[in-house]
């Protein structure tokens, strides 16, 4: 009979190579799309006079960048970097959320739904104008 190895450490480990991991894929990724941007658009000449709010819903968002990866557009290929840094530590928050539940730890089980929400929350109403 083979005795179940997963502990409190072994989550952690993971918890670790996440971040880790995610942070260097996210900068990776922003970095090739820079590399992208810059290879087509060093030539030009910018000027900034003042900076103008786009108004766009998260689903607009979501489509430009998506229809831009498919493009190959350097700017979503930064785009996505910056997501995949942001969902980081959202994803750690999941992972800990299933430790605390497998730990029986309910009152951080509540204390980690609350900080879920209120990310959602604010992602969500942020993007609704």
């Amino acid at each position: 009979m083979q005795k179940n190895n997963f502990t409190d450490k072994t989550l952690q480990t993971i918890i670790g190579n996440l971040l880790r991991y995610g942070v260097l894929l996210a900068l990776t990724v922003a970095a090739i799309g820079g590399g992208f941007y810059l290879s087509r658009h060093a030539h030009e000449t910018v000027h900034y006079e003042q900076f103008i709010e786009q108004d766009k819903n998260l689903g607009q968002l979501a489509k430009e960048i998506v229809e831009g990866l498919k493009a190959g557009s350097g700017r979503s290929i930064i785009f996505a970097g910056i997501i995949i840094l942001f969902l980081t530590p959202a994803l750690r928050l999941v992972l800990s959320l299933f430790s605390f539940l497998a730990e029986k730890d309910y009152l951080y089980v509540a204390i980690t739904l609350i900080v879920i929400a209120i990310i959602a929350t604010s992602v969500i109403l942020g993007y609704s104008h």
